[in-house]
């Protein structure tokens, strides 16, 4: 064969290659990115900046001194972090629980439910099976997809901290779409859920400190968080959020994905003191320490926040970085605060949040 032939066919592969991802990335799990009126919002906001938005203090994606060749290399080349065989779970009936409980039951990584004063709430539901937009890959330890989008009863407030993969499923989000009765998020986010059909009438969309009144008693207080979006190639066309949500009973600290900040104490101060602060612990590395917190960063941003107790997640569903899955709730649970109550339910488990003496054991120790 010939070097110019060989030449063509190499060109056509790449070719095909090129246009194959280019149509797969034109599929609607990627959702869509903000235009129009929503694009116009967007670019008066104070954290949007250069066709992009933008964190409150500088963020680097990596760390001084460390380069995404090294990131890649220690991906191929180090061990394998250990995974569970299979991950025990306690499964809760949702549908059947007493209107009167304020409840919340973790699902895995960053997904779980609660009801708080009658309403249903739900909070990046990932029921998929993975955690990317290929089904072969990110795939859920075996066991802790105990539910399933039939499992969960009609949803008064679905709160989306960002659209990353792990926190914004489009197939779960597609089946669950009869059941939603408002979506909150941040700037630019219900441009993905208006593309998947959902009516623009019950997305509600804020910048950082705004507030989303809701039903009498409840609002949602957009906050920030330090980290980054994006569902393919072009990265911070959406805004990523926390969320202080506020019930006739109780106050919630819905802490999504991002690294330790000043933005902490500054959320405490405007809206704290908080019941529970729900924080992300695990998929960590101090390669990336700027967008995810690293240990015992959550127990000090608790601190900051003003909270009385701590639900750490983002963990025991997937593996995303390279610690062993079970060392964010080993490292979390051996802290020295005694005034910190430490919440770390099983899958499924149910804890009542008015339940202050709840005990929780540690079961992960005893997986295999």
């Amino acid at each position: 064969m010939n070097i110019k032939k060989t030449m063509v066919i190499a060109f056509l592969i790449i070719a095909t290659i090129v246009l194959g991802v280019a149509i797969f990335m034109r599929t609607p799990r990627f959702g869509k990115h903000p235009s129009g009126a929503r694009l116009a919002l967007i670019e008066q906001s104070p954290n949007y900046e250069n066709g992009q938005f933008k964190n409150l203090t500088p963020t680097p994606m990596l760390a001084e001194g460390v380069n995404y060749w090294t990131v890649l290399k220690e991906f191929l080349f180090s061990g394998t972090p250990k995974e569970p065989q299979h991950i025990p779970t306690k499964k809760t009936d949702l549908k059947s629980l007493n209107p009167s409980e304020n409840v919340t039951v973790w699902m895995g990584h960053s997904s779980y439910f609660m009801q708080l004063d009658g309403k249903k709430i739900l909070v990046d539901p990932v029921m998929s099976g993975n955690a990317s937009p290929v089904s072969f890959t990110t795939k859920a330890y075996k066991g802790s997809d105990v539910y399933t989008t039939d499992d969960i009863p009609e949803i008064d407030y679905l709160f989306i901290t960002h659209d990353h993969w792990d926190h914004l499923d489009y197939k779960t989000i597609l089946e669950l779409k009869p059941k939603i009765k408002t979506v909150i998020c941040g700037l630019g986010v219900g441009a993905h859920f208006e593309h998947w059909g959902f009516e623009p009438s019950i997305i509600k969309e804020g910048d950082w400190y705004e507030s989303v009144p809701l039903a009498e008693g409840f609002v949602a207080h957009i906050t920030p968080t330090r980290h980054f979006s994006g569902r393919g190639f072009k990265r911070n066309q959406t805004l990523w959020a926390s969320f202080a949500f506020f019930t006739p009973s109780s106050k919630i600290f819905i802490g999504g994905d991002g690294g330790y900040d000043e933005h902490f104490a500054n959320i405490g101060e405007k809206y704290g003191p908080f019941d529970v602060a729900i924080l992300e612990n695990g998929q960590y590395d101090s390669k990336w320490k700027y967008i995810h917190m690293i240990p015992n960063e959550p127990i000090q941003a608790s601190a900051d926040l003003k909270a009385k107790a701590l639900l750490p997640v983002h963990s025991g569903k997937f593996t995303l970085a390279n610690h062993d899955w079970d060392e964010p709730l080993t490292k979390i649970t051996s802290g020295s605060n005694s005034n910190l109550r430490i919440i770390t339910p099983m899958i499924g488990e149910q804890v009542n949040l008015n339940d202050t003496t709840q005990l929780y054991t540690q079961w992960w120790k005893d997986v295999k």
